[in-house]
């Protein structure tokens, strides 16, 4: 399928500017932050004072007369999905991105940094349906599908169900896997049960793409507002205080229940602002789980 020119150039510039991030920190941090799945059997030594007397091998001492111990890897291969809103609430921005444009830059970075550790990446769009799922395989080219997807697919619906993703991908991962949702989780849906139940066979991070212009609205007077999840086009006059005041408030709710599911799930949540350093919140994360 050919792309046009403009979805290869973002592709392309998206590829560059994460790559110094992931060669210099990045890569390795995400390869401390989430370990292997187990420990593999690897080889045998002897016994040296101070190690583990459980790991010796007590067949091969007894047929040597030596004492060995086992010596053990992590199974370090992992499976990365990232799993992005492309729901109509996501084509917002005040500031020189959209909110899912944000989440495609994070989604990259992480791509990146999983193909570098020769991780499995895997990608699900989701609005309040599955839109697309591409399986976990590895390798540069792989990402850069997972990108193209990313900027060019055009969602069927523009509503968002978090609880969907998580009904799915119980359904289709065999293997645990390190699962990132990336969305601004603003919906009257109920997600966190869903994600509480995800979490207890796989690892998951969300990541709330958050944008401060959604909660004030500038006096510009009389405008017509587009709802693009309802797909519906209003006439507001933003010179009106109480309406203004009306958005926050309206807002502030919103953001009440999204906490109130958030606490329901028990996993770990990165708070993203829309702005010049969206990635910094990310790359804090994996430092903190570090340690």
């Amino acid at each position: 399928m050919s792309l046009p020119p403009e979805i290869l150039k973002k592709i392309k510039l998206l590829e560059i500017n994460t790559r110094k991030l992931v060669n210099s920190t990045f890569a390795g941090q995400y390869h401390s932050a989430f370990k292997g799945q187990g420990m593999t059997f690897s080889d045998f030594r002897e016994y040296v004072p101070g190690d583990d007397v459980r790991t010796i091998s007590w067949n091969l001492t007894a047929r040597t007369g030596k004492t060995y111990i086992k010596k053990y890897e992590e199974e370090r291969e992992l499976t990365l999905i990232l799993a992005v809103d492309v729901s109509g609430s996501m084509v917002f921005g005040s500031k020189n991105y959209l909110k899912g444009e944000v989440a495609t830059h994070l989604a990259g970075l992480l791509g990146f940094a999983a193909s570098k550790n020769n991780d499995n990446v895997g990608l699900l769009l989701f609005s309040n349906q599955v839109e697309h799922f591409v399986p976990p395989k590895k390798g540069r080219g792989h990402i850069q599908r997972l990108l193209r997807d990313l900027y060019y697919h055009q969602p069927n619906s523009q509503e968002t169900r978090i609880d969907v993703v998580a009904e799915y991908l119980l359904g289709i991962l065999k293997k645990r896997s390190t699962i990132f949702i990336m969305s601004d989780f603003l919906t009257e849906q109920p997600f966190g049960n869903a994600l509480k139940k995800l979490s207890r066979k796989h690892e998951v991070v969300t990541v709330t793409v958050n944008d401060e212009a959604e909660a004030h609205i500038p006096n510009l007077g009389l405008i017509d507002l587009y709802d693009p999840e309802s797909e519906t086009i209003t006439t507001v006059d933003t010179g009106s205080s109480s309406f203004r005041k009306a958005v926050f408030d309206d807002y502030k709710s919103l953001l009440a229940k999204r906490e109130g599911e958030f606490k329901k799930t028990r996993v770990d949540n990165v708070q993203v602002e829309n702005g010049d350093n969206f990635m910094d919140p990310l790359i804090q994360y994996f430092r903190k789980r570090i340690g």
